[in-house]
């Protein structure tokens, strides 16, 4: 055995040594924290009294009490529950071509590619290149630059003192680079990216349901007007039925000029009343239509009334424990403190040396065929410790940054469950003082109707004068619009508390990834 040949093993040997002594250390615990979910703020509940079960109820349309149960979970299509069919086939649609759900689609898929290509560096890196070269050396230069004797006996050089040399030369290299991840660095850059990958899942969900709920609440929102404008028209027709018989009255001599004049104020009141509530109307419409992705000029089929719409009797309560694995928003903020966390590893890792290994085998050769000859290659193995002594404490502050990262982050968190308490808690007192509020509608309208209905009688026995009349219809008038204004309201939030207790993601079948950007179904339940 040559000498050289037992050098080339040696080195051999020693490479690969260093190279598996670098993969061990790899193997080893990552630098930094491990995560932890920051400490919940102390609650068991909505309210500091325990909450009433079962809501107030009233002899109404959507008048019925609504019990409260924290064994009730929440359906992935808890919309479905309003028993309309328009309203689900409108989600449906709104799930297809909402351009928010793209946005928030593409994100999430942008998210897990950053963490793909992040775990490409736990792998080597493959390189291959080729290059020709013509080459014409000056005769005045030295002898040292030149490709010397070829595998095959050629000899590039200078053929005379001062005389030129023109050659072509080949050369074929692959090359390998490989940097271990000794102190987990990378692994912890991993871990930062697939939260934030998580995070972007959770928002695409938590769009999902905002877009939901925006299309429920408008949906009630028609509903409500649509109902408002009836009645107004009603009182419009009533007012104008009422100044027609005044206006007889006057010319038999049975009315006075006043009670015209403020029977036609009293109608031109109730006509102003009309406008505001088409505008409204209208622009209701305009938001489904934007809902769904449609253009203002392509109308959504569905109409929406009151009467179409039923009220979910038997809700949900999910505990505050239980809402923060449920709500997007809230698992989001958590996803980021997770990423903040890993990012101080990250800071960590880059203060301790870095390893690393490359190798390169090649040929080259004045002819292409020769690159390979066992003359034309070449090889070679570099292993690589660097540490960073002097950097005006860089490296430092960036750790200290990613420390106050995590802090803030982590109230970030504190900041959204509280947000969260907070929202379930108003939603809640909301639907209690709704179910109150109809019931004392409901008594006003009542009391308002039988109180015309004795004044109209009054006026005809002439008893009373006709501004008693007028009192008395506007009266009534108010507490009718006041009602529909009480269903409207406990409809929509019924849908908030939906909301805000998560939607109900979480029971969906098929979970929402980048690989499965499927949309969710609206419509294939069961009533």
């Amino acid at each position: 055995m040559s000498r050289q040949g037992t050098r080339i093993r040696r080195a051999k040997a020693r490479s690969l040594g260093f190279g598996m002594l670098l993969s061990a250390a790899a193997a080893g615990c990552a630098v930094g924290p491990n995560y932890k979910r920051p400490a919940l703020p102390a609650g068991d509940s909505y309210a500091p009294s325990p909450l009433p079960q079962v809501t107030a109820s009233a002899p109404a349309a959507d008048g019925q009490a609504q019990e409260f149960s924290t064994a009730r979970d929440i359906s992935a299509q808890w919309w479905a529950l309003f028993q309309s069919p328009e309203l689900n086939a409108l989600i449906q649609r709104a799930y297809a071509a909402n351009p928010t759900i793209d946005a928030a689609l593409a994100t999430l898929k942008q998210a897990q590619e950053n963490v793909y290509a992040q775990r490409g560096f736990f792998y080597p890196t493959i390189q291959a290149s080729y290059t020709r070269q013509r080459s014409k050396l000056s005769g005045n230069t030295a002898q040292a630059s030149e490709p010397g004797i070829q595998g095959d006996g050629e000899n590039i050089t200078q053929s005379g003192p001062a005389l030129p040399v023109t050659y072509n030369f080949h050369t074929a290299e692959v090359t390998v680079g490989f940097t271990p991840d000794v102190f987990g660095g990378n692994r912890r850059q991993v871990e930062s990216l697939q939260a934030q990958a998580d995070a972007a899942r959770y928002q695409l969900e938590a769009a999902y349901i905002t877009l939901a709920s925006n299309v429920v609440a408008a949906a009630i929102q028609e509903a409500s007007v649509r109902a408002q404008i009836t009645a107004a028209k009603a009182i419009i027709e009533s007012n104008s039925h009422s100044l027609d018989i005044l206006q007889e009255q006057l010319r038999l001599g049975y009315a006075m000029g006043l009670d015209v004049a403020a029977q036609e104020s009293a109608l031109a009141q109730s006509q102003q009343l009309l406008a505001p509530l088409e505008r409204q109307l209208e622009q209701t419409r305009d938001l489904l239509r934007v809902l769904v992705g449609n253009a203002p000029d392509h109308d959504v089929p569905e109409n929406f009334e009151l009467s179409s719409l039923h009220l979910p009797e038997d809700l949900p309560l999910t505990l505050p424990s239980k809402l923060v694995e449920q709500r997007p928003d809230v698992l989001s903020a958590e996803e980021q403190v997770h990423a903040a966390s890993a990012q101080i590893g990250v800071a960590v890792a880059n203060r301790l040396p870095q390893f690393s290994i490359s190798g390169d085998l090649g040929g080259d050769a004045s002819h292409f065929s020769q690159m390979f000859w066992s003359s034309g290659t070449f090889w070679d193995v570099i292993g690589n410790v660097s540490q960073t002594i002097f950097d005006g404490g860089t490296l430092r502050h960036r750790q200290h940054a990613a420390e106050q990262a995590l802090v803030q982050a982590a109230a970030q968190y504190r900041t959204t469950v509280l947000a969260a308490f907070q929202n379930v808690a108003d939603t809640l007192h909301a639907l209690y003082s709704d179910a109150d509020a109809l019931k004392a509608a409901l008594a006003a309208q009542q009391a308002a109707r039988v109180t015309l209905e004795l004044t109209q009688r009054q006026l005809q026995a002439g008893y009373v004068n006709y501004l008693a009349l007028l009192n008395a219809q506007q009266t009534y008038q108010q507490a009718e619009i006041t009602l529909i204004q009480a269903q409207a309201s406990r409809l929509g939030d019924t849908a908030a508390l939906f909301q805000a207790l998560g939607g109900g993601w979480w029971n969906r079948v098929g979970k929402l990834t980048p690989d499965n950007d499927s949309r969710p179904p609206a419509n294939d339940v069961n009533y």
